[in-house]
């Protein structure tokens, strides 16, 4: 027996799924990346030194931005009016970040894409803000780390 595809009508065509009929509710969604440089890069970051600035709170700010704007940025997201968003930076060794996501919901459907996009943005902009001073950039294992949904009461 095939499962028939969520996203897919009847004609085989793209469609955003109808959520209208689903209850609202408390939704959450944590994810996570890595972003990888010199040791150097790492503690330029850290201490506020980079050439392009302090990059931690432009990082932080344009991850939320970001999750804000998934519907323009994958086309079958639905618009979602964000209760929370943040981003985190946690310095795991000498040329690792872990950067956190945070994004919660009271909705029909889900808010994993916000939170997935968070990580990649907040990751993609420390990668713009460091790419001048280090060629050994890596940002890799964006993942979903926890969704909740719990009825609102």
């Amino acid at each position: 027996m095939s499962k028939r595809l969520t996203h897919i009508n009847q004609a085989g065509e793209a469609m955003m799924v109808d959520v209208s009929a689903k209850e609202p509710m408390r939704r959450v969604a944590r994810a996570a990346g890595m972003f990888h440089a010199k040791e150097s890069t790492i503690d330029a970051i850290f201490d506020g030194t980079l050439p392009k600035g302090e990059a931690i709170s432009v990082a932080r700010i344009a991850g939320i931005q970001a999750a804000k704007l998934c519907e323009t940025l994958i086309p079958l997201c639905h618009p979602l009016p964000l209760d929370f968003a943040n981003v985190m930076f946690e310095r795991k060794d000498q040329t690792t970040i872990k950067i956190l996501s945070e994004a919660i919901i009271t909705s029909r459907t889900g808010v994993e894409m916000e939170a997935l996009t968070a990580v990649s943005i907040a990751a993609l902009t420390l990668w713009d803000m460091t790419k001048a001073i280090d060629d050994t950039l890596v940002i890799e294992n964006i993942e979903l780390v926890e969704k909740t949904k719990e009825k609102v009461i």
